[in-house]
């Protein structure tokens, strides 16, 4: 499936772009705010942002430059389209951001093509992980640096699903992969459901990091945690999921048996001022993080030390 969110003013784009798309099944999904995209953006893995129009084209060339400002939709791949541009328009369109500036009669197989091409080029060098398509850890580090630099408060959550290993061998990397995927929708969900100017990263594996301000931890943590242990259990066969365990060996080749997955996140709160780098914050987020998974069960744990 092919997604497309689209914005058309003044000229129908769409129609072509579905014949462009013949042969491949296409979504379009349609917009007219940076508000309406984001929403978009979180709600299903956009392949590109094609936005269209004719006149002077000054809202559109303003809504790129708005799109490549924001850290989550500025990496997926904006296109432009206007029948009769001037040379000044297609100059500002990529000053802006966009990468492609489609012009002209539209020509279904040469745009078909050029649109290809800028997706699968986005999908191989923009820094997001390929199997949850969230941000990866070049990004994740920007992110936190930014705020840092920022001087404001905000909560950095490492999330890390308990016994994931034993689980993969058991059931194998298919189901494995399947469980890494359903967790990134669960905390990507929960951060976003509840909190809109939050942060999903994944660091690789079954490791996770999300950002929020101080005082969405609690009901976001414990919302992850709760759909979490609803949903994971039917990540199991029927017999394992009765019996509540499955046995197999441990990382040390021994055999033992290990409880239903569950999640544990350890959560940092930074104060302006008090952290001058992610270094800092690392020593903290992994000492926390083995203390929250020798608990039993799904967890959060709060960091209530200063830096240290």
């Amino acid at each position: 499936m092919f997604h497309c969110a689209c914005r058309q003013e003044g000229v129908e784009v769409a129609y072509h772009l579905l014949k462009s798309f013949a042969d491949e099944k296409v979504s379009l999904h349609y917009f007219r705010t940076v508000d309406e995209l984001l929403i978009l953006s979180q709600r299903y893995h956009l392949d590109l942002v094609l936005i269209a129009g004719r006149e002077s084209f000054e809202n559109e060339l303003e809504m790129v430059n708005l799109i490549k400002s924001h850290i989550f939709l500025a990496v997926i791949p904006t296109i432009l389209f206007h029948p009769d541009p001037s040379e000044e328009m297609i100059i500002s369109g990529y000053e802006n951001g966009a990468e492609v500036f489609l012009s002209g009669e539209w020509r279904e197989k040469l745009f078909e093509v050029q649109l290809r091409r800028a997706a699968e080029r986005n999908r191989r060098d923009v820094s997001f992980n390929p199997s949850t398509w969230l941000p990866g850890p070049g990004v994740i580090e920007s992110e936190i640096q930014r705020l840092i630099n920022l001087g404001v408060s905000f909560s950095v959550c490492y999330a890390d699903i308990d016994d994931f290993k034993p689980y993969n061998d058991y059931y194998g990397y298919y189901y494995g992969d399947r469980v890494i995927k359903l967790t990134a929708r669960i905390i990507r969900d929960g951060v976003f459901d509840l909190c809109r100017e939050g942060f999903v990263g994944h660091i690789g594996g079954d490791d996770y990091l999300f950002i929020l301000p101080p005082e969405k931890v609690k009901p976001v943590c414990e919302s992850i945690i709760k759909v979490f242990d609803t949903l994971i259990q039917y990540r199991y066969s029927e017999e394992d999921r009765i019996r509540g365990t499955i046995t197999t060996k441990n990382r040390r080749g021994e055999i033992e048996t290990f409880s239903i997955l569950s999640i544990s996140i350890a959560v940092i709160n930074c104060r302006p001022g008090e952290f001058q780098h992610l270094g800092e914050l690392s020593n903290m987020l992994a000492d926390l993080k083995k203390y929250s998974k020798s608990l039993d069960g799904s967890n959060y744990v709060i960091e209530r030390r200063k830096k240290y």
